[in-house]
């Protein structure tokens, strides 16, 4: 990289190495007209006479260089998979965009090491993170106005061996049964609220409650309507109520009963401590807790667009909510914008 003086005709094309400020009379402006690190254009030259300027400072870009606009293009392109967009670079940072609604997945050890070579940085989002089409969900920088070729290269061999480390997965249509339990909705002792919070949930994240159902306190019952709906082709089956320890709450038995395999029953997530989750081959078969009738923000929110990007969750996965899985239950929820999920 060379810095040199050049005449304002020569200096098109090429990158300033400093800013050019703007003074106008009677204090009406001062500020910067131009970055450091522009690229001087041809309809540049009529407002850098207007301020008096022959000269300028600009730096030579060398062979195995790039200006930090192309070297954040490539880093943006190197580390972006499918469904994103990247906007043009400016001051060296691509931002990078969500194109559809989706799960953000980030691998997060090869992100660190891309972050460990000089020169360049990539922040993103959280992994796992339910984000809108539209949504900023990271940023390529190159620091210097101009970075070694060979150091985005690095970069980009890293995604090669393993695949991009900024990944979209969208979200699908689901088709969605719900069973509420429990004798005293069964009964009609008291009015469900269960269904309303749920068909608006569901709703939110593009999918749809196909059918609702109600069951008593019976593992027949209930295992009979969970054995309906898999044969009806329902891409989720969730269950409401019922998941505590009280010998009246069967939906755990229900689900052992229909021979799900039972990934998860009690999760460290709170609100959401008596979550389950499970599988009927490959249809997930959720017990809801009560806590999600009542609470904005449960467990719920963090494991349901998940599924319905049709990602199979495992125990694993379940545990390690338990970092960030304490909601501080502010009087104004901000979720997903606060710390619950983010482990």
């Amino acid at each position: 990289m060379k810095r040199n003086t050049v005449k304002l005709e020569d200096a098109v094309g090429k990158v300033l190495s400093h800013d050019v400020t703007k003074i106008t009379r009677l204090g009406k402006f001062k500020g910067t007209l131009f970055k450091k690190g522009h690229v001087v254009r041809w309809r540049d030259l009529k407002e850098l006479r207007k301020i008096g300027r022959e000269h300028l400072y600009t730096l030579e870009v060398e062979a195995g260089e790039l200006h930090e606009e192309e070297g954040a293009r490539r880093l943006a392109l190197a580390i972006s998979g499918p469904n994103v967009k990247i906007l043009k670079p400016n001051e060296g940072s691509a931002v990078i965009l969500a194109r559809k609604n989706g799960i953000l997945k980030i691998d997060v050890n090869r992100l660190e090491r891309i972050n460990q070579i000089d020169g360049l940085g990539v922040a993103t989002q959280h992994t796992n993170r339910y984000v809108r089409s539209g949504e900023r969900i990271a940023v390529a920088k190159i620091f210097p106005l101009v970075i070694e070729e060979e150091k985005v290269e690095r970069a980009s061999e890293i995604c090669r061996s393993g695949g991009p480390i900024v990944n979209l997965i969208p979200l699908r249509r689901n088709r969605v049964g719900l069973i509420i339990t429990g004798n005293e909705v069964y009964h009609g002792i008291i009015k469900d609220e269960f269904a309303p919070v749920m068909r608006k949930k569901i709703k939110k994240l593009g999918s749809t409650i196909e059918r609702v159902v109600y069951a008593p306190d019976n593992t027949e019952r209930i295992v009979n309507e969970i054995l309906k709906m898999k044969q009806e082709s329902m891409d989720l089956i969730i269950a409401t109520g019922g998941m505590a320890v009280d010998p009246d709450d069967v939906t755990l038995r229900s689900a052992l009963k229909a021979k799900a395999s039972v990934e998860k029953y009690g999760a460290p997530v709170q609100p959401g401590f008596m979550f389950m989750i499970s599988y009927l081959d490959n249809t997930p078969l959720l017990g809801i807790p009560a806590c999600a009738m009542y609470y904005d923000t449960t467990i719920l929110d963090l494991v349901l667009p998940r599924i319905l990007a049709e990602e199979r969750l495992t125990r694993r996965d379940i545990i390690k909510l338990g970092h960030g899985g304490l909601c501080l239950k502010c009087e104004e929820c901000s979720y997903p914008i606060c710390p619950f999920g983010r482990g």
